[in-house]
């Protein structure tokens, strides 16, 4: 069985192969942003990438970013404790592009660490995409020759809890 380290280590190793600078984990408390009380997600250390404020020397990255939830837009302190997936302190594994790749490739790049590094069963794969992301949806059902349509399950009403304004693919005739 994988530990927790085992799928950090094979996550960073894969995306370095991939492309990308393994970037470490930036403080839990932000540097020059006022807007943040702790560091809430993994893209926060490169908010100015995405904003165009900074350009670094590489143009795509691979992180495990400690991660504080104390309030806020994802606040479910009220679900702390009471559930195996609530927490206050998590690490987020993420991999980024600033300009180099978008959809096509980062749901490629996802889908083969998870399938063929990882070796996980793919009728135990459930994707979902912003409730108005059509281009994602279509990417996910046709992408890798149809690989995805062909091991993406179909969806029935209630088969998953979905929070927030992500929508559970389903799968296309």
């Amino acid at each position: 069985m994988l530990t927790t380290n085992d799928i950090r280590a094979r996550f960073l190793r894969y995306f370095e192969e991939h492309g990308h600078q393994i970037v470490p984990s930036s403080s839990l408390i932000p540097h020059n942003d006022p807007t943040l009380l702790f560091t809430n997600a993994g893209m926060n250390q490169f908010k100015d990438c995405f904003l165009g404020n900074e350009k670094r020397s590489y143009v795509r990255a691979a992180s495990s970013q400690k991660c504080v939830r104390a309030g806020g837009k994802h606040n479910d302190l009220e679900n702390v404790g009471r559930t195996a997936r609530h927490h206050t302190f998590f690490e987020m594994l993420g991999n980024f592009s600033f300009g180099d790749y978008f959809k096509k490739e980062a749901i490629a790049l996802a889908w083969k660490f998870l399938t063929e590094d990882l070796g996980l069963d793919t009728a135990h794969l459930y994707v979902t995409v912003f409730e108005d992301d059509d281009e994602a949806a279509e990417i996910w059902h046709t992408q890798e020759g149809g690989t995805a349509r062909a091991h993406l399950p179909f969806w029935r009403s209630g088969q998953l809890l979905v929070h927030g304004r992500y929508r559970p693919l389903r799968a296309m005739q």
